[in-house]
């Protein structure tokens, strides 16, 4: 690598006689030696693709594994056997599948007896090398390359956080302008397997698929008028012994967006007989932004789920003591008038608060009645959001 960094920079110096030196070169770390046109010459970048394509092991790395399953689109796995390694055991009369297959479910010949011991101490994979030597081959690769070296450290599946926590602070210390690890297993699909990876078999049983508690015959509950960018919007959040268990929610004459706000109610109301806290619930509905009510000052939610997360709170507080009935009831009652905002109108518009709306008031285009709305099918404007 030294040879090659010096090289690099004796070309650099030639270019620099025709090309100059690059910006800023007197205040560089070259400065008081001879010109050279590029800041950096060497890199060691990932080579993970381009190993495939020549054949050859990635760049400073170990070979990962002389025989691996590699797993690729589609969930397709392909057996790599590496070639040197092949032909080696085939001049050798020890070339066989059952060898191969041990290599490959092992990661290493390390261990495979049946390979003498001249091949097995020449052909050492990742995982037969120490984390610390993986990082002092990085190190002596950095102390003569200009950026940095693209090299992981390879963990067993063993591998602790403090095993991990050693590479780090080491390579800090010994000079390496970064580093990679990857402890094996620890992704459900890699790349690059020894052994089962992928298809590994535990104790443990697989999870089984969660069922909703059935709904309760008797269930009590507060409903409230909520308003929305494109009229009114009536939720109902109901409750048992066992805390909110559904939501319903119905449009006003106005419109708005029914379909839409029933799903939400439905997958709601299942999520929390299946037992999603409500906060849980609460805190990712909250602060949805619809355009139709963003547009409008003065409104006391900014979308329907707002609404909605809006009205399980205070049922829930009031499930939690925090709020008695009256409270709620006020709470619950309380609505808002609407507020309306001088808006630029084309010559030809017609006000969409009103059900004869002909025109869009983003493009002028005539605009359609669908779904209990209006929409345009020039801009995707639409009155309700």
């Amino acid at each position: 690598m030294k040879f090659i960094t010096e090289e690099g920079r004796l070309a650099s110096q030639k270019l620099a006689v025709t090309r100059g030196a690059f910006p800023l070169f007197s205040e560089s770390t070259y400065f008081g030696q001879p010109e050279v046109r590029n800041g950096t010459v060497t890199t060691i970048a990932p080579t993970g693709t381009l190993s495939i394509i020549g054949n050859c092991s990635s760049g400073v790395e170990p070979v990962f594994a002389y025989a691996y399953i590699r797993n690729i689109m589609d969930g397709t796995e392909l057996l790599e056997v590496n070639q040197i390694l092949k032909d080696t055991l085939t001049e050798r009369g020890l070339y066989t599948d059952e060898i191969i297959r041990r290599i490959a479910e092992e990661g290493t010949i390390a261990h495979i007896e049946e390979i003498p011991k001249d091949i097995r101490d020449v052909y050492v994979s990742a995982h037969d090398v120490t984390p610390e030597y993986h990082i002092k081959v990085q190190a002596a690769f950095q102390k003569y390359t200009d950026n940095a070296v693209s090299k992981t450290v390879n963990f067993g599946t063993e591998a602790t956080r403090d095993d991990v926590a050693d590479v780090y602070i080491k390579a800090y210390e010994i000079g390496c302008k970064g580093v990679t690890i990857y402890r094996d297993g620890s992704r459900d699909g890699q790349v690059l397997n020894i052994g089962s990876v992928n298809h590994a078999k535990t104790d443990t049983p697989p999870p089984t698929a969660i069922t909703p508690r059935e709904r309760p015959n008797i269930t009590s509950g507060f409903t409230e008028k909520v308003k929305i960018g494109c009229g009114n919007l009536y939720v109902t959040v109901n409750y048992d012994e066992d805390g909110i268990c559904e939501v319903f929610t119905s449009t006003g004459k106005a419109g708005g967006c029914p379909s839409q706000s029933e799903a939400t109610a439905r997958l709601i109301s299942v999520s929390l007989r299946s037992g999603i806290s409500a906060d849980e619930i609460i805190s990712q509905l909250k602060g949805i932004r619809c355009p139709s009510t963003v547009r409008q000052s003065e409104m006391s939610c900014t979308s329907c789920p707002d609404g909605i997360a809006k009205i399980m709170a205070k049922v829930s507080k009031f499930q939690q003591g925090e709020i008695n009935t009256v409270e709620a009831e006020q709470v619950t009652s309380k609505t808002v008038k609407p507020v309306k905002v001088a808006v630029p109108k084309p010559s030809h518009f017609i006000d969409t608060t009103s059900e004869k709306t002909n025109f869009c008031p983003e493009c002028g285009e005539t605009v359609e009645h669908e779904g209990g709305c209006v929409m345009c099918r020039n801009c995707g404007w639409g009155k309700c959001g």
